[in-house]
C-alpha cells in the first residue's frame, strides 16, 4: 500500500481504514441477534472499563459497536417506522449473490426495497432494509461499477456546484489512488 505524505501542500490525516460504526440501540441483544443472524457478524470481547451496556461485533474487516439507549424513542418524534429510502443514510456491504439475499430476507419476513444503478453498461443491484432500530443497511454488488477518479472520466463536474474550486494540479492524487487500487486488486486472493 502506498502512503501519501503531502498532497497539494496539505498533509492529510494518517488514516488506514474504516475501523467500526457505532450505533445507538434500544436493546443490545435484539441488535446483536440481528447482526449475527442476518449479516453474519461475530460477537467479540468489549473492554470491561465501559460502564454502559453495549456489545462489539466484527466481520468483513469492520466492527459494529452497539450502545444501548432504551430512551432512544424519546428523541424521535416519529412513532411509526420510517420508510425504506435508498437516498437516506445507510451502511453498505458488498455481497456475492443479490438474488440469494432477497430470498433469505423474504424467508425471514423482512421488508426490503430494491434499486438498480447503471453506468456505462455496468449494473449494480441494491437491496435496502432496516435493522431493529431503523438503521438502514444496503447489500449490493457495488464492485460492478469501477472506482475511477474524476480526472480519468470524460464527465467533469461544474466547479460552480462546489463551494470551493478544486486545485489546478489535481492529477497526482488520482494517479496515486489508481496505483494503490490496482495493487490492492492484485493482492486479492480467491
Amino acid at each position: 500500500m502506498m502512503e501519501i505524505e503531502e498532497v497539494n501542500n496539505c498533509e492529510a490525516l494518517p488514516l488506514l481504514s474504516l475501523n467500526h460504526v457505532s450505533l445507538l440501540c434500544r436493546s443490545v441483544w435484539d441488535s446483536v441477534r440481528f447482526y449475527e443472524e442476518v449479516l453474519g457478524f461475530v460477537l467479540i470481547k468489549r473492554p470491561s472499563s465501559f460502564k454502559f451496556n453495549g456489545a462489539w461485533l466484527y466481520n468483513y474487516g469492520i466492527g459494529i459497536h452497539l450502545i444501548e439507549n432504551p430512551a432512544i424513542d424519546d428523541f424521535d418524534t416519529i412513532v411509526e417506522p420510517r420508510p425504506i429510502n435508498p437516498k437516506d443514510n445507510h451502511i453498505s456491504f458488498q455481497c456475492t449473490d443479490v438474488g440469494l439475499v432477497k430470498r433469505r430476507l423474504q424467508e425471514m419476513g423482512m421488508k426490503y426495497v430494491t434499486a438498480v444503478v447503471e453506468d456505462d453498461g455496468n449494473r449494480v443491484d441494491q437491496v435496502f432494509f432496516h435493522d431493529p432500530d431503523g438503521y438502514m443497511i444496503e447489500l449490493c454488488n457495488c464492485e460492478n461499477i469501477p472506482i475511477l477518479p474524476l480526472s480519468s472520466c470524460s464527465f467533469k463536474p461544474r466547479l460552480s456546484s462546489f463551494k470551493k474550486a478544486a486545485p489546478a494540479n489535481c492529477g497526482f492524487m488520482e494517479n496515486v489512488m489508481m496505483e494503490s487500487l490496482s495493487m490492492d486488486m492484485l493482492n486479492i486472493s480467491f
